[in-house]
């Protein structure tokens, strides 16, 4: 839909509008849309405020707000009564209103912004996933320690000199990244510095198709100057939702090699517009996404197919696999934060790998528990696809899934109790 369309009366009835013209002013014909509208994007605009009577769009479920001038989240954004989304990335935001958030707020999304300080009233709110990436935070209210349906938060790029403490114990929290902060640095540029071999430059290689694209970069197949099938990931920009691209390659490079991970093979050199850039061998094509990413609906739950189903094989190998790779980045002193279905590729029968390390941070605490729960998260998915679930597996998942970190096994228990499927 366009400005136009919506001045000429064509989106009546729309439960969804996206404009993007270089809005200057809130169009106030979206006021026709009141008795339908449910998801607003004006992302992509000049935006500084929004109208007082905004909450007469009393259906408003989602408002996106990226990629404008909005210094201050806009205090109308608490009278809108249905609103549990909202998307404010990339504005020049410094102060975050008590008034602005909704009762009803589930997902909010701020990366890329000038926020020091967040509302104790943040965390009074249904929060469910929180993107807080590339701000000024030096910690996080008292209050967080109330969101026990948090379950992702993104602190990374924070000047964090301290890992935030209500963090520890909420019970939900399954994905976590706070890396490219004071907490993580030193460790990142040790890993940056080592050596990763002969780099692999960009005019050496002839390029494929797009594999896939993720919050931090495109992925390319290509082959190599010796003929070897390769993926390359090419990093988008500075800042993405998850955190700093050098923060995603010192994880890649302290990861190492392992049967299910997707490993690093080499750095890339001299893209034409300097782009920093990752090698890997490229995986067979009959491996294919476990799932695909949360959607707005889902929140913090991946979305899978439908009529997908498994066998309780399938679903044994599958998992044991990835809590052997978790087991494994443990070791080395990394959370990869990202767990999730649509991060792991499997070949159809069970053997699995996990990719994607923009979430991953260096363990500055005992967090890894953390990740236990992001496993107990992918066999409840699973078997929810599983006619006949076997009783071992659902016992196991409920122990990933004790509400008390402390209570729940390493992955490397996970691994060994499948061992015999």
């Amino acid at each position: 839909m366009t400005l136009a369309d919506l001045r000429a009366g064509r989106c009546a009835g729309a439960t969804r509008l996206t404009i993007s013209e270089g809005l200057t002013e809130f169009p106030r014909e979206i006021f026709d849309l009141a008795d339908s509208l449910e998801i607003l994007d004006l992302s992509g605009n000049h935006l500084t405020a929004l109208p007082d009577d905004l909450g007469r769009l009393q259906r408003l479920r989602v408002m996106f707000a990226s990629d404008n001038a909005f210094s201050l989240l806009p205090e109308v954004l608490g009278s809108c009564p249905r609103l549990t989304q909202i998307g404010f990335r990339n504005n020049r935001l410094h102060t975050i209103p008590t008034a602005a958030l909704p009762p009803a707020l589930r997902w909010l999304i701020l990366t890329g912004n000038h926020i020091a300080a967040l509302p104790e009233a943040l965390g009074q709110r249904p929060l469910e996933k929180v993107a807080l990436a590339g701000n000024r935070l030096t910690g996080l209210p008292d209050s967080f320690a109330s969101c026990d349906r948090l379950a992702l938060l993104r602190i990374s790029a924070n000047p964090l000199g301290r890992f935030p403490e209500v963090l520890r114990h909420l019970p939900r929290l399954a994905w976590l990244a706070y890396g490219g902060s004071p907490l993580t640095e030193a460790t990142e540029t040790r890993h940056l510095a080592e050596d990763m071999g002969p780099l692999l430059a960009w005019p050496d290689l002839c390029l494929g198709t797009i594999l896939g694209s993720g919050a931090s970069g495109v992925i390319h197949a290509a082959t190599g100057p010796q003929g070897d099938d390769l993926a390359i990931k090419v990093f988008k920009g500075a800042l993405t939702s998850d955190g700093l691209p050098s923060s995603e390659q010192a994880a890649w490079i302290a990861a190492g090699q392992h049967p299910h991970l997707i490993g690093l093979q080499a750095r890339l050199r001299d893209h034409p517009n300097g782009s920093t850039g990752l090698v890997m061998p490229r995986i067979p094509g009959h491996y294919q996404r476990l799932a695909d990413p949360p959607s707005l609906e889902s929140c913090s739950r991946d979305v899978y197919a439908n009529g997908q189903h498994f066998s309780n094989d399938q679903v044994a190998r599958l998992v044991r696999g990835i809590a052997s790779a978790a087991a494994h980045l443990h070791g080395r002193g990394l959370l990869h934060g990202d767990l999730y279905g649509h991060n792991i590729l499997w070949d159809g029968q069970g053997h699995a790998m996990l990719g994607d390390f923009g979430a991953a941070t260096f363990l500055t605490e005992d967090l890894a528990p953390l990740e236990i729960l992001a496993l107990g998260h992918l066999l409840e998915e699973l078997l929810a696809r599983v006619s006949n679930p076997a009783p071992g597996l659902i016992t196991l998942r409920n122990h990933c899934q004790a509400p008390v970190p402390a209570h729940r096994p390493t992955a490397e228990d996970v691994s060994d109790a499948l061992s015999g499927w």
